[in-house]
């Protein structure tokens, strides 16, 4: 690491430039990612979310805020510090590949727009509910260390004739201006297709407005929608994103790593990993999760769980709706 990028990173924290703290920062990980050194370049990037931790009112760094509503009363954005890391993730092959992928293009993006080649930043994720779309956006900005926007999809859509349009142009708007993985959760809600009967007419509108601004985006951001019922959008939507990864619920395997995973926390583990994820087999990860969280709620209000116990646990999770 050269000595001038050491001294850029200092003048940076101690002017509390935030532009230029990252910005050098940012070179010491091409620099790192450049010899190979790929983990100490993820773990910068991670670093660069601060943690994780939630931020003091006097902390370096203040999250840009959030583009209001037309009464400038609602937030059309939740601005928030990532927490999770996809290294907490059970996800499949080829959504992990094409998450380190996307992240890996991110330092190289000036040389590719240079050369003509279109940058990956609009991605779709599809899949059931419960099987880590949000939890992976959120990994993604950890692995970046860009700060993660959540669209509030009911907020944007407005009761005001044409004023869901114009919030819409706000969260773009605001992607241009700032750097940060931006969700757009609950797509279906605005992308459904526009010869759908149930639909009326502002709504097809916003369908319309919606690829247009998708279409002539190019600014700092990730962009990333999702969806649990892909057969509800328009078609036109499908060819506007770069990537899209389509989320399954997990294997026996995936459950026994994710069990693991979420178990070690515990100091003892009441229950068997193997008969549990078969016990488990067909549900999503949020199902695995819940799980063992509620074992270990047991464990910190009652003390030791029995076998018992735990067999009640697994049939409140087998027989709730997900």
């Amino acid at each position: 690491m050269a000595g001038r990028q050491i001294k850029d990173v200092v003048r940076a924290f101690q002017a509390r430039d935030e532009l230029a703290f990252r910005r050098a920062v940012n070179e010491i990980i091409e620099e790192e990612e450049a010899r190979h050194h790929f983990a100490i370049a993820r773990d910068l990037r991670a670093l660069l979310a601060v943690g994780g931790g939630a931020r003091q009112p006097d902390s370096l760094f203040t999250l840009p805020p959030a583009p209001k509503s037309r009464d400038n009363e609602w937030d059309l954005i939740d601005v928030r510090i990532p927490e999770l890391d996809l290294s907490d993730l059970v996800l499949e092959p080829s959504v992990a590949s094409t998450l380190d992928e996307v992240a890996g293009e991110v330092a190289h993006w000036e040389e590719l727009t240079s050369a003509g080649v279109p940058k990956r930043q609009k991605l779709l994720f599809t899949g059931p509910a419960g099987t880590g779309k949000t939890s992976a956006a959120e990994g993604l900005a950890t692995m970046l260390g860009w700060p993660l926007g959540l669209v509030s999809v009911d907020t944007v859509v407005s009761s005001y004739l044409g004023e869901t349009a114009t919030n819409l142009r706000r969260v773009f708007e605001f992607a241009r201006d700032h750097r940060l993985v931006l969700v757009f959760d609950e797509f279906d809600a605005l992308g459904r297709m526009r010869d759908d009967s149930s639909e009326h007419g502002e709504m097809k509108r916003v369908v319309s407005s919606f690829l247009q601004f998708l279409d002539h985006y190019s600014g700092p951001s990730i962009l990333i929608a999702i969806t649990n019922y892909p057969g509800l959008l328009d078609f036109a939507l499908w060819r506007r994103f770069d990537e899209v990864a389509e989320f399954k619920r997990p294997s026996v395997h995936a459950i026994r790593r994710l069990l693991r995973l979420r178990a070690r926390a515990m100091r003892v583990k009441p229950f068997a990993t193997d008969e549990v994820a078969s016990a488990l087999r067909g549900l999503p990860h949020a199902a695995v999760e819940r799980f063992v969280y509620d074992v270990r709620r047991e464990q910190i209000l009652r003390g030791e769980v029995s076998s018992g116990r735990v067999s009640e646990l697994l049939r409140g999770i087998r027989q709730r709706a997900w």
